[in-house]
């Protein structure tokens, strides 16, 4: 394809976003955030999101890796209009498939003077002082009768000696730069594969990105993309780069430190859609009636999103925030839903086949954070774990081993003549045994739940956790704590 042609096809006219992970192995928090963003500002402006992988790093790469990508973005409900599983009007997707692409423009900047082949030996390393480059001061014709003799090289970007670069950024505003502090930086390797700089300068141009979303590490190398633009003479984009993730006030997150990647997050037991929401206020605010608003559908946020409410100050990961939005998202699920989702996690505790796991999960729905902390909370409906006969004392239910014995030994008949084993015939049983032996509801209840639980804290009552665990073993453990006792 000729580079009329290239141009040609270039969409104009709509706000187009493009996401463009390396495929590493996992999204990391900061990734997702990007994504997110550049999700919603198309969304926000019925634009286009596109998917693009930027494989050209080949020692980067990981097997099964942009599955990963596939498979995080469906999950999150950010579907891309155009990527390399779906095509496009200007593909291929992936930039390892674009190769010969690079080379036509790098060439293209070679003739307009704003690059020159570099036949050193010491070129491919990125910490070279241009100063000390006799491959810049090449003539054309040196530097053609060099490359056509078959030595190899790479191809830099020429940066003026003189003068400033400024660049606009969204968060960052105004930023200028000495053209002096900038080096001539590689933009196609000998292997002829471009550099992660150029390579993403020539596909956002010739995909017709509007908007560019990265991260603030990249705001040092803006000003040299600027000059490629502008050699080339095309449209600069938008520039919204974004503040890093950070773990705390000094350090940023980082998968090497055990920082959680968005795949570590679902396999704890948070939500996507909660994950999702704390990500999108990790760095961005919403404005005017919505300044206060913490809870935002996906849908909601594509409404509200707007690129002037991202912050240039970095944003701290707190994950005791997370589980609260998490919470908050458990809570409002429901009660289907959430049983459907706890499920998994109580099987995990809960191998007996005859307990129902939606009765459990109605029981943990108030009382859960995150869906990984299920499995401690329910492991007693399989076995009756060792306890202490100290659980037995309450201060507020009045009780204590001599109370508690008495208490059993009225239940444990009371409850064998219940025939219909149903929450209300329990229910219908004890209460009015307290009133019969002359006590609280609770001096009763209680020793009933510490038999059957063995736990100070379960989820829900004595009622419910006889009910699921039903009548015989019941029974078995009421007789197994007055033994106890």
């Amino acid at each position: 394809m000729t580079l009329e042609e290239l141009e040609a096809r270039i969409p104009r006219g709509k706000v187009r976003t493009r996401f463009a992970p390396s495929p590493t192995g996992y999204m990391h928090v900061g990734n997702l955030r990007t994504a997110l963003y550049t999700w919603l500002i198309a969304r926000h402006s019925g634009g286009t999101f596109i998917l693009r992988i930027e494989d050209t790093d080949q020692n980067r790469l990981v097997e099964g890796a942009t599955e990963v990508i596939y498979r995080t973005l469906k999950e999150c409900g950010l579907d891309h209009d155009e990527g390399p599983d779906i095509g496009g009007p200007v593909g291929p997707y992936i930039q390892s498939e674009r190769r010969e692409l690079y080379g036509l423009y790098a060439n293209l900047l070679v003739d307009k003077g704003a690059a020159y082949r570099c036949f050193c030996e010491k070129c491919a390393s990125g910490d070279f002082d241009r100063e000390d480059d006799p491959c810049r001061t090449l003539s054309r014709a040196e530097s053609d009768a060099k490359a056509d003799a078959g030595e190899p090289f790479v191809v830099r970007q020429k940066i003026p000696r003189e003068g400033s670069t400024t660049f606009h950024d969204v968060s960052f505003g105004d930023i200028t730069v000495e053209n002096r502090e900038m080096d001539d930086q590689v933009l196609l390797k000998r292997d002829g594969l471009p550099t992660y700089n150029f390579a993403n300068v020539v596909d956002d141009h010739l995909m017709g990105i509007t908007h560019v979303v990265r991260g603030s590490e990249y705001l040092a190398s803006a000003p040299k993309y600027n000059l490629l633009y502008e050699a080339f003479g095309w449209e600069i984009p938008e520039y919204v780069h974004c503040s890093p993730v950070m773990r705390d006030a000094h350090n940023k997150m980082s998968k090497r430190h055990g920082d959680p990647s968005y795949e570590d997050l679902i396999a704890q037991g948070y939500l996507t859609p909660a994950v999702l929401n704390y990500v999108a206020l990790l760095g961005w605010s919403p404005r005017g009636e919505l300044a206060e608003k913490e809870f935002f559908t996906l849908s909601e946020l594509s409404e509200a999103f707007d690129i002037a409410g991202i912050s240039k100050s970095p944003a701290i990961f707190d994950i005791d925030k997370l589980t609260y939005f998490n919470a908050s998202y458990l809570r409002a699920m429901s009660p289907e839903d959430f049983a459907r989702a706890a499920e998994p996690y109580i099987r995990r505790a809960v191998q007996n086949p005859a307990v129902d796991t939606a009765e459990i999960a109605a029981l943990l729905q108030a009382r859960c954070e995150k869906l990984s902390d299920i499995p401690e909370k329910v492991d007693f409906f399989d076995a009756l774990p060792d306890y202490d006969t100290a659980l037995f004392t309450n201060k507020k239910s009045k009780t204590n081993p001599d109370v508690s014995k008495t208490m059993l030994e009225a239940a444990i008949p009371a409850l064998e003549a219940v025939h219909d084993w149903t929450l209300d015939a329990i229910h219908d049983t004890l209460f009015p045994l307290a009133g019969a032996l002359g006590v609280k509801n609770a001096t009763l209840l209680w020793p009933v739940r510490i038999a059957v639980s063995g736990r100070a804290v379960t989820p829900g009552g004595a009622v419910e956790l006889c009910h699921i665990l039903g009548k015989e073993e019941t029974l078995r453990r009421l007789k197994a704590g007055l033994a106890r006792l």
